[in-house]
């Protein structure tokens, strides 16, 4: 067991991670609560940012620039330029493991362009980037006898200490197959368990994963949290189901139109800008609606046959001739688990990477097309970083019997009463968010959210589990997710009410000026103890 590392999160982010780490020597066991196929990392399917020579006009310098200028003054500029400087290389490394990444006629990678940047600087492979990548690490992973652990729910963080700083030992599970607890002893521990825009229940581009688990067992353990107030909204989910719309399809040239079948907007602004232009139609009484015929049946058919496919599965319509109805829907979050330049956490041993991180390169609003750019990019630091930590590794550990603790608190979980349908405060919280942590927000009806998720908290006792099964009860981890969403919506709604200006995706309408004073990250802990650090 000795230079062990545990990734938890089976994503892009994770298998880059676990990779890296194998590579570096390091012996590496994933665990993951679905499946790696079935992560958030699949839905990212516009693009992967890199400035190739494939593009003259493009160049790194353009790249952070408008990293920079999307992230409205809150990314650091060190870590943006070593984001976008190693983006070629990156691409290039997915494409030698076998990334189908879609061609020009002089067989280089293609690209195209995204919102808020200058050039076609976007790798693709059709509008299934994400998937492709996802799918190709997966089966690097396999090549290389990586061991997987499906279906295994995180429960908390084991934190040791020493007279100077505490550090992970290891991770406590719940086996969903099985429903035992299960302890898993570690020399260092990646967490990459992506986001938490799930909190916005059906108003989500997200799968019911991203409840951000990894993020609410992390600062329990005694990390910090930064830039949580930060959620982008993507401007076009589907208007029904929030299911997304790639950005790539108003990046090949697609329009954004009102009920009147005008052109309100720059299709191609940062996300920030064009998610509110279109709440603010939507405000008028508009619908909007996202138009692509014009690029003819042959296109959609090669460049963008998922986003035909999602539009005719779930509003029934074809884009090739019909007008595909949409609105913005909570997309991405920019906050996450505070790291540091090795992608390491306050607390040694305790690395993080992809969405669940904040490396401080995304600020107050991502750049499309560097989601993916910053799990490959960071990935392959945290698992050279946590490989190195490991092997260094010279304290003793004894948690075996942290066993006991954890089965302990699950069986008082299902001792909880079941006065209080847990899964109805759940559509009540994602109602809540969307209304008024959302795209527009405003300090008192954030302070009255705030009080609404402190009564669910309190109440958590009340609202019990009816199934008392062991084996693959989803009830209960449906409900650990919810209490893990309740934490994380407490830290978002403490740092956006503090946060009086607006800044990229933080729009607040009683202050829509942008504050030089707040140019800072809101840092937060357990305790709700708020700080600004630069």
């Amino acid at each position: 067991m000795k230079n062990r590392v545990i990734v938890v999160g089976g994503g892009g982010a994770g298998l880059v991670a676990a990779l890296k780490a194998h590579e570096s020597g390091a012996e590496v066991v994933v665990i993951t609560k679905e499946y790696p196929t079935r992560s958030q990392t699949c839905m990212a399917q516009g693009g992967i940012n890199a400035a190739l020579s494939n593009v003259d006009e493009d160049s790194v310098e353009l790249h952070v620039e408008n990293t920079l200028k999307s992230a409205h003054g809150l990314a650091n500029e060190d870590a943006v330029k070593f984001l976008c400087q190693s983006a070629p290389e990156a691409v290039l490394w997915l494409d030698s493991i076998g990334v189908p990444f879609s061609r020009t006629k002089e067989n280089k990678i293609a690209q195209r362009k995204l919102g808020g940047t200058s050039a076609s600087r976007a790798c693709y492979a059709q509008d299934y980037t994400g998937l492709k990548i996802l799918h190709t690490l997966y089966d690097r992973c396999l090549a290389e006898n990586i061991e997987i652990l499906n279906e295994r729910y995180l429960l908390e963080f084991i934190i040791c200490s020493d007279k100077k700083r505490p550090y992970v030992s290891g991770v406590s599970i719940l086996n969903k197959r099985s429903g035992e607890v299960e302890i898993y002893e570690a020399q260092s521990v990646i967490v990459a368990t992506g986001g938490y825009s799930r909190v916005f229940h059906k108003h989500s581009t997200n799968s019911v994963a991203s409840s951000g688990d990894g993020i609410a067992a992390a600062v329990r353990a005694g990390a910090r949290a930064s830039d949580m107030e930060f959620i982008q909204f993507h401007p076009t989910a589907l208007k029904n189901s929030s299911i997304l719309i790639s950005e790539s399809a108003r990046g090949a040239g697609g329009y954004l139109i009102n009920s009147k079948g005008e052109r309100f907007t720059n299709e191609l602004a940062p996300r920030d800008e064009v998610a509110r232009a279109i709440n603010d139609e939507i405000e008028k009484g508009e619908n909007v609606f996202l138009d692509i015929r014009h690029l003819g049946a042959e296109f959609i058919e090669n460049e963008l046959p998922q986003e035909a496919k999602l539009a005719k599965l779930y509003e029934n319509i074809d884009p090739v001739h019909e007008l595909i109805p949409i609105k913005p829907s909570a997309h991405y979050t920019m906050g996450g688990i505070e790291v540091d330049e090795n992608s390491s956490t306050c607390i040694d041993g305790l690395f993080a990477v992809g969405e669940c991180a904040n490396h401080r390169v995304h600020g107050a609003n991502r750049l499309g097309g560097n989601s993916l750019l910053e799990l490959v990019v960071f990935g392959n630091l945290a698992g050279e970083s946590a490989a190195k930590y490991a092997m260094s590794f010279d304290k003793t550990t004894e948690i075996c019997e942290h066993k006991n603790i954890f089965q302990e608190q699950i069986a008082e979980i299902k001792r909880y009463t079941n006065e209080i349908n847990f899964y109805e405060k759940q559509r009540d919280l994602g109602e809540l968010f969307y209304r008024h942590v959302g795209i527009k927000r405003e300090k008192k009806s954030l302070e009255s959210v705030l009080c609404k998720v402190r009564e669910m908290k309190a109440s958590l006792p009340k609202m019990g589990v009816g199934d008392k099964t062991k084996e693959y009860n989803t009830n209960l981890i449906e409900f650990l997710e919810f209490k893990n969403m309740l934490e994380i919506s407490e830290l978002i709604l403490i740092s956006a009410i503090s946060r009086d200006e607006s800044r990229g995706a933080h729009f607040r309408v009683d202050a829509p000026e942008t504050d030089k004073k707040f140019e800072a990250h809101t840092i937060i802990d357990s305790e709700g103890v708020l700080s600004y650090e630069n």
